[in-house]
This record gives C-alpha cells, structure tokens and sequence, in this order.
C-alpha cells in the first residue's frame, strides 16, 4: 500500500489573513466553498480553525464516497490540517503572501492507497480527480474573496 497524494495551488488577489481566516470560518463561509461532490456538511464542534470537527461526504467518483469527520488544527501560521477520523486521509491548506494584496493557497491530500490492481488505479486517477474537486474550491473562494 502506498501513499497517496493530491496538490493543486492558486494565486488568490486577496491578503493571506482574508484568505485564511475564509478557509477558517467553518460555521459561515466553508460549507459554502464547496462543489456538488461534497454533501451533508455540518461542523459538530467549533467551527473557526484549530478544535472544529466537521463532518462531509464527498463523492470523488459516481461509485467512490467518503465519509469524512475531520478534525483541525492549526499546527503554524497559514496552516490548516484536516485530519479524517474515518481513514488515513490528511489534507494541508497553506496559506502565504504571494506578492502585494496576493495570497498563494496550496492543498495537499494524502491517503494510503489501496494495494493490487486496484491500488494502481487509485495512485494514477485519484489524485487528478481530487485535484479538479480543490480547483473547484480555489475557484469559489477566490470568487469569495477578491475584489
């Protein structure tokens, strides 16, 4: 079994502390960021960055959902990390400065993949569908937050 990882990044015409506090905002602006794939999104505890736990399911193909509960922290400045309580999925958010009034946002997933066969798949078209599933995000909350 191997790991699995998904990246995709955007240049945001907003400052970091916008960019990462809309990230941050689970209980307003989150849920609202999120595309068709996601569904039955609810924050069961907090819901501003470090102590939220949020709950989705998220369709990553017609046949494949997760059921996600994520906890998040904080660990630095910029920083969330989604921890999934259902699997070994992990997901990173960083946000940083990117040139005046410009936020650069990465989002990294990883997951250990599946072994075999089905594995193969896994590591060639996962990554690229979650990827496509981010762009989506990045784009409403650029939407969200660029003036």
């Amino acid at each position: 079994m191997a790991q699995v990882e998904a990246t995709t990044e955007r240049v945001v015409a907003a400052s970091p502390d916008l960019v990462f506090d809309t990230l941050a905002d689970y209980t307003g602006t989150r849920g609202k960021l999120l595309p068709e794939q996601y569904s039955e999104y609810e924050v069961r505890e907090g819901g501003d960055g470090e102590g939220t736990l949020v709950h989705w399911k998220l369709q990553a193909t017609s046949k494949r959902v997760r059921d996600c509960l994520l906890e998040v922290t904080e660990p630095t400045d910029g920083e969330l990390v989604e921890k999934d309580r259902n699997s070994s999925m992990v997901t990173v958010w960083r946000v940083t400065p990117a040139g005046e009034g410009s936020s650069r946002v990465v989002v990294t997933t990883t997951w250990t993949g599946a072994g075999g066969i089905g594995g193969f798949f896994e590591r060639t078209f996962a990554p690229k569908g979650l990827a496509r599933i981010h762009d989506a995000v990045l784009a409403n909350l650029a939407t969200k937050v660029e003036k």
